[in-house]
């Protein structure tokens, strides 16, 4: 039986949906052969793995197949759909066999199991133009912190530094623009970035409340977004952000030396006290009701991991204490400063840190089953993924339903591309170049990417961040191979242990 209740025999008759433009995949499928896996025990403590995945030696180029192991048993990934299975241990022997043997022996292996019948829809080669239904605003282009690695140069993105903010006309233009392009009943999501968007706190009140409007005006829901340092928050910010159910994402790295070393203020000093001492007005607001059909207010922290961070568990858990209701981490790959990116070298002890942020959230949910009491949102964020059998033809929705807009209206791919021709898709008063946008899209496509196309996790991964792929190569790729492998077993022992978390 699967752990939806399902023969292996039943593969044939897997529940699915369709596939959207931009590869999000059905609800997860996951068969047991045979016999069904035993529960976990609670109480036991999850495994570390190796920083490289254990099963790596029975993956093969251009596999549909992912093997892996935990203490309840051995279990598949088909690559094909995102689908996960129990084996029983003469099927494991068998799957091994058919990764050694290359993809002939593997597709005969899903034909035996009944498997290649049931496989559903998963990427199309072309996936064209999809809707933009998301735009990152520049507001600022100038920052009051000195971030080494900043990818952004402060907001000016390695131009010539303006001090002055997007102006109201480009604001106005960018969601006239994005609400035009909508049908009633869809979505609009808006986001504010830099530079530091609070420099911009005028313009970035005015957008959000005339984006309100025009929504309403069309009958469309309205999503709302802001990163920001949080060194120039005020409670009345706060105030603001929860009225109007904006998703806050404070940018800290850790604990106050660490932090003040990465993120110091452009006139001296670090800026981790006064980020402390303005999140509390942020942090006890939120779930406070909103305007009808808004989300509630959530605050959350992300960290920069840079060769500094030699103790990141302890960051995290720094950031959690504070009451955000998620903490993320991303590694430094592109940065200003070459010894504040992750090295070739520094891959291996980047993932042994991550996994072990992840065993101590794996603990936590193991014991209570509350996703809240640890919120380490790297993890929790790839069960919900794998659960829903998500496959994707590209990492994210850059380029496809999502663009960044310049300080001067100019459209690029996202956020991180502004200033970057070979990214720009037109601008707000011509409109979007979709024959570029196609071009970029067709060219970025995992199926198109190499060793991409040939990966185990092509279709979980996507092909990677485009910006960082492009500014820095592949060197993340077995890092990223390392930490699916990580959340596949840990997502096998909880779904047996608490499978209330995918009810």
């Amino acid at each position: 039986m699967s752990r939806q209740g399902a023969p292996m025999q039943a593969a044939a008759a897997i529940t699915r949906i369709p596939v959207s433009a931009i590869g999000r995949g059905p609800l997860r499928s996951a068969l047991s052969a045979t016999t069904a896996l035993p529960t976990a025990s609670p109480t036991a403590s999850p495994s570390a793995p190796p920083t490289a995945p254990p099963a790596a030696a029975r993956t093969h180029g251009g596999s549909a197949l992912h093997r892996f192991d935990t203490a309840a048993g051995a279990h598949l990934l088909v690559v094909d759909g995102s689908r996960v299975y129990d084996l029983p241990p003469a099927e494991a022997a068998a799957a091994d066999r058919a990764l050694a043997a290359g993809p002939a022996a593997e597709q005969a292996l899903l034909a035996r199991l009944n498997l290649a019948a049931a496989r559903p829809a998963v990427v199309d080669d072309d996936i064209g133009t999809p809707p933009v239904t998301a735009l990152a605003l520049n507001i600022a282009e100038h920052c009051n912190l000195g971030c080494g690695y900043c990818y952004a140069d402060g907001g000016s993105f390695g131009q010539a530094p303006r001090r002055e903010a997007m102006g109201w006309a480009v604001a106005q233009a960018a969601v006239d623009r994005l609400v035009g392009g909508l049908a009633p009943g869809a979505t609009a999501r808006l986001a504010f970035m830099g530079g530091e968007p609070l420099l911009a706190r005028a313009l970035l009140r005015r957008a959000t409340e005339y984006a309100g409007e025009a929504c309403a005006r069309r009958g469309l829901r309205l999503q709302l977004a802001l990163t920001t340092n949080a060194t120039r928050l005020t409670d009345d910010d706060a105030a603001f952000f929860a009225h109007h159910g904006f998703a806050v994402t404070v940018s800290l790295d850790g604990s106050a030396a660490l932090n003040d070393r990465l993120r110091p203020r452009r006139g001296g000093g670090g800026s981790h006290a006064q980020v402390l001492a303005r999140l509390p007005a942020l942090l006890a607001r939120q779930g406070e009701a909103a305007l009808p059909g808004r989300p509630r207010l959530r605050a959350s922290a992300r960290i920069t991991v840079t060769p500094l961070h030699r103790a990141l568990r302890g960051d995290v858990e720094h950031l959690i204490g504070l009451g955000f209701a998620a903490v993320g981490v991303a590694p430094s790959l592109v940065a200003a400063d070459a010894a504040l990116r992750i090295a070739d070298g520094g891959f291996a002890e980047l993932l042994a840190q991550i996994v072990d942020v992840a065993d101590a959230c794996e603990r936590q949910l193991l014991r209570d089953g509350k996703p809240d009491a640890y919120p380490f949102a790297n993890l929790l964020d790839a069960l919900r993924e794998l659960h829903r059998g998500t496959h994707r033809p590209l990492p994210c929705g850059a380029g496809a339903g999502y663009l960044g807009v310049a300080a001067d209206g100019a459209l690029h791919a996202c956020h991180r591309f502004i200033g970057d021709d070979a990214a720009r898709f037109g601008d707000l008063g011509r409109g979007i170049d979709d024959q570029a946008r196609g071009a970029w899209l067709a060219q970025r496509h995992v199926h198109r990417q190499q060793p991409c196309a040939s990966c185990w996790a092509r279709y979980l991964c996507g092909g990677g961040c485009h910006h960082e792929v492009l500014h820095r190569g592949r060197a993340a790729c077995d890092f990223i191979r390392g930490w699916l492998d990580h959340c596949l077993r840990s997502y096998a022992r909880l779904s047996d242990a608490r499978p209330e978390l995918f009810g």
